[in-house]
């Protein structure tokens, strides 16, 4: 009787480090992708640097004022001022009967 249990706990200890064998490589194997797509995420953060800032560096003012004026036949731009603009009181109301955003927010102002 005692071999058959001492035979049983060593298969059961030997089924215990298959699986804590197994356990470790899976984890292992995790941790390594994790690492890949934190490099990734890093690699990806530097690209949107770099956009970021040529994006900056094409839209500055003085060189979208020379384009503009350099291109003023072809694309008729203009420098924009507040008289471009209408004023609140030019905009005409929405229909007073119509359900819309106006009507919603003239119930929440009552209320």
């Amino acid at each position: 009787m005692k071999g058959v249990i001492l035979s049983l706990v060593v298969a059961f200890v030997m089924v215990l480090a298959v699986w804590a064998y197994s356990e470790n490589y899976t984890t292992q194997q995790s941790l390594d992708e994790v690492s890949a797509l934190n490099r990734d995420i890093a690699s990806a953060k530097a690209r949107l640097r770099v956009l970021n800032a040529e994006w900056a560096w094409l839209n500055r003012p003085e060189r979208l004022s020379e384009l503009a004026r350099i291109n003023f036949e072809a694309l008729e731009l203009l420098h924009l001022n507040p008289n471009h603009f209408a004023k609140i009181d030019d905009i005409p109301m929405a229909p007073a009967g119509l359900q819309g955003v106006t009507d919603i927010m003239a119930r929440e102002v009552q209320e």
